[in-house]
């Protein structure tokens, strides 16, 4: 795709400094950019780099833009522009409205209007698919579920039965939606399987990422509220309930019974025990461990900073002796005061 440089201002309300006829042909970082591209400019300590692009045209700030020696446009927002206008130029193919003849789809599942089912999908009995959505190759869609409308399957799904989409949902590849919650009870030195025979309900506008997991409840469903992100290889277990539009990061772990509230930021590989609530805009750092519930919104953190090596075990040293130290105060402090 082409635009020129006044089409895109135009069509995002930017101003533009320099000729609007300049040819935008993609997109790139500044220091990879050519002839063609448009840049963006996220900080003021990347100013450097732009006398040396070869980039057609950048956005930015109008506090960066004195000196600037090429086609500008001004946002005072560069990230969120980018994402705007980068949907103009998102090379995801467009997927016809039909259905392989490899697939095998239930007379007994409902197919909406201008729906793509990809090679070797299997839409079970009972089965809604929503208009204009599509179903990746290889896909499983179980027996009962429900998929709302322009929602976008990747190859390789999983959603079991009882899931239920809501609208413009995207899962990527490997996701697996319904299994079983890691549910069982201790009996005589073996465990006893707890059914887990709820599902998971899933709202608008949700992304799920590459191999992520979310479990189906045993006696309550497992909720994804609308507006939420996931990343890649997150597990999620059963009967937990996340907010709307909160942001979860990789390898981050969820036990099961965990309420986490509204536009909560959760930092990559979290660990979240069960039966915990998380307040509404909570922000945990990266590799924190959630052993309580935070009721009060913040940011927090765990675990110990980035050391050298030896420096770590020294100190790892002193921290297993804080109970005595602790005690030590404390009966130095009951001395004084007696």
């Amino acid at each position: 795709m082409k635009l020129s440089l006044g089409e895109i201002a135009d069509r995002f309300d930017l101003s533009l400094n320099g000729d609007p006829s300049v040819e935008i042909s993609n997109l790139a970082s500044i220091d990879q950019a050519i002839d063609g591209d448009l840049v963006f400019l996220f900080s003021s300590s990347h100013r450097k780099h732009l006398s040396d692009t070869k980039a057609s045209a950048v956005v930015m700030r109008e506090i960066d833009c004195e000196g600037c020696q090429i086609p500008y446009l001004i946002s005072e927002r560069p990230r969120l522009t980018w994402a705007n206008i980068a949907t103009l130029f998102d090379p995801l193919p467009i997927q016809s409205s039909t259905q392989h003849p490899t697939a095998i789809v239930s007379d007994q599942a409902t197919i909406g209007t201008g729906v793509s089912i990809g090679p070797h999908c299997i839409i079970s009995a009972d089965a809604v698919i929503g208009d204009r959505s599509t179903i990746g190759a290889g896909s499983f869609v179980g027996q009962g579920s429900k998929i709302g409308d322009d929602c976008r399957i990747f190859p390789n799904v999983s959603l079991y039965h009882m899931v239920c989409l809501g609208n413009r949902v995207i899962i990527h590849s490997g996701a697996v939606i319904g299994a079983d919650g890691f549910g069982f009870e201790p009996n005589k030195g073996t465990f006893v399987k707890i059914p887990q025979i709820r599902g998971v309900v899933i709202g608008d506008h949700v992304e799920i990422g590459a191999g992520t997991t979310i479990d189906r409840g045993a006696l309550s469903d497992t909720i994804i509220g609308s507006g939420v992100k996931i990343d890649n290889q997150v597990q999620i277990g059963h009967a937990t309930r996340i907010g709307e539009n909160t942001i979860i990061s990789g390898c981050t772990a969820i036990a099961g019974s965990t309420t986490i509230g509204r536009n909560c930021w959760i930092g990559g590989a979290v660990g979240i025990i069960d039966n915990i609530e998380i307040a509404d805009r909570v922000e945990v750092t990266a590799m924190s461990l959630i052993t309580q519930s935070l009721k009060v919104e913040g940011q927090y953190s765990s675990g110990t900073g980035l050391m050298r090596s030896h420096d770590w075990k020294r100190n790892i040293v002193g921290f297993k002796q804080l109970s005595k130290l602790l005690k030590r105060v404390r009966k130095l402090e009951s001395e004084r005061g007696g």
